[in-house]
């Protein structure tokens, strides 16, 4: 069929359409284009977002709660977090519920019946999107890691380790294995890749660290592919509150179990402010952490190929926390 110069054939009409939408996009996605993976969760005053560094707050995810530490599950857009249910100037007495909802707002379910102080959740990475959290043993004062599943009720959770030693879940390996900070009775204190056995003992293999033996390493968190890992470090092994950490790169090895080559990249002299939560984003190319260095917490992100550092959250005012990456459990 014959067109006129000046029309558009239906094809044509439909690119035109795209790539003007596709500016569109890129245009309300600031600055610069973001590759797929880019976008982040976190916590904005209480509330749950998502969205692209760099932009301001749209709707959140969830009001009328205080709600923390969302991780974002590998496949199925899921944000795994806890919501506190009763406060204290304790944070380790404070009462808990951990929680899943889709990062499209649906799909909200409680997985903890809110009588337990549960923290930190996180996401296996073996393809099974089994949320993971650390619950408080009252008696003892310290954790155990517990397991439930999407869709999961409160009551169905397992229990991972003995609550009779101490285990915290910081991230995983695509193999199964669980990154963890552990006291086995037999091993002691360290950095383990644990093989979850529920209803029996779990296998625990060492994980190497020179700088492990000169302090703490938490909020630890392993990259897409593997091969790094940033951590939260302390100096010394006495709790000295949250203040004054310093925020590291390494490089990791899953098959030697090793951590090497720690590269300080936020804080490095150690001032007294909360550096924290630092994550992998744009596949491992940056990493996003808050800061409370300017008297409020707020997003940075440090980009790996330049060694810049930016501010992205965009509202001095508002208290920003626990950022997390796209698709990128830990």
């Amino acid at each position: 069929m014959k067109t006129d110069s000046n029309q558009l054939t239906r094809r044509e009409f439909l690119t035109t359409a795209a790539a003007f939408a596709g500016l569109s996009l890129i245009a309300n996605a600031g600055e610069e284009a973001r590759p797929p993976g880019s976008r982040i969760s976190y916590y904005c005053n209480g509330e749950l977002h998502v969205g692209l560094p760099g932009q301001p707050e749209g709707k959140p995810l969830t009001t009328g709660h205080w709600d923390f530490k969302p991780s974002w599950s590998k496949t199925g857009g899921m944000l795994v977090f806890f919501r506190r249910l009763k406060n204290d100037p304790d944070v380790g007495k404070w009462i808990t519920a951990a929680c899943i909802i889709n990062v499209d707002g649906t799909g909200f379910h409680q997985l903890s019946d809110g009588t337990y102080t549960d923290f930190n959740p996180t996401w296996t990475r073996d393809g099974k999107n089994i949320p993971l959290w650390n619950r408080k043993n009252r008696a003892t004062g310290g954790y155990c890691i517990m397991a439930s599943k999407v869709g999961g009720k409160p009551g169905e959770e397992v229990a991972l380790t003995d609550k009779r030693y101490i285990s915290w879940v910081h991230s995983a390996v695509s193999d199964g294995r669980l990154l963890v900070a552990s006291a086995p009775p037999k091993l002691g204190r360290g950095y383990y890749l644990m093989t979850p056995n529920p209803g029996g003992e779990p296998k625990f293999e060492r994980i190497e660290c020179e700088l492990a033996l000169k302090g703490v390493l938490d909020r630890v968190s392993v990259s897409p592919s593997e091969k790094r890992i940033c951590f939260e470090f302390q100096t010394g092994f006495k709790s000295k509150g949250m203040g004054g950490r310093t925020l590291y790169i390494a490089d990791f090895d899953v098959q030697k179990r090793a951590i090497t080559n720690p590269k300080a990249f936020a804080n490095e002299a150690g001032k007294p402010f909360w550096f924290a939560y630092p994550r992998w984003i744009d596949g491992e190319a940056a990493v996003v952490y808050h800061s409370g260095e300017t008297g409020k917490n707020q997003l940075y992100v440090y980009s790996l190929d330049d060694g810049s550092t930016k501010r992205v959250s965009t509202n001095a005012a508002a208290d920003y926390r626990y950022p997390h990456g796209e698709a990128a459990p830990c």
